[in-house]
């Protein structure tokens, strides 16, 4: 009688799917990754890439996240100063003036005519 190899035998090949766990109610997605990488549950591929498209959603870059220094003002004096600093005019330089000869421009292009 011939025998199949180990990895033919059709005993050997099913595969027995688990079904994942349910998800907790409320939880955040990087909180649901690092579960699944700690292997504390199991994801299925559309859940894990859900989880990273939703990540930039949940938490802020640390780029995105303003610092400042205010040395012992408070937000709101800084913001105050700041609108009073917007309703002010603007301080401009005045323009320069070109001195010319309008003799000069007889008439236009005068250099380029062939006629």
């Amino acid at each position: 009688m011939l025998r199949l190899p180990y990895f033919a035998d059709p005993a050997n090949l099913k595969v027995e799917e688990e079904e994942p766990s349910a998800l907790p109610e409320g939880i955040m997605a990087l909180e649901l990754l690092q579960l699944a990488y700690r292997g504390k549950i199991k994801l299925t591929p559309q859940q894990a890439r859900c989880a990273i498209e939703a990540l930039p959603f949940e938490n802020p870059k640390v780029s995105a996240v303003a610092i400042s220094h205010m040395n012992g003002n408070d937000f709101a004096s800084a913001l105050d100063r700041a609108i009073e600093r917007s309703k002010a005019p603007l301080a401009l330089n005045a323009p320069a003036v070109i001195e010319h000869d309008p003799s000069e421009l007889k008439r236009p292009n005068a250099g380029y005519r062939r006629f």
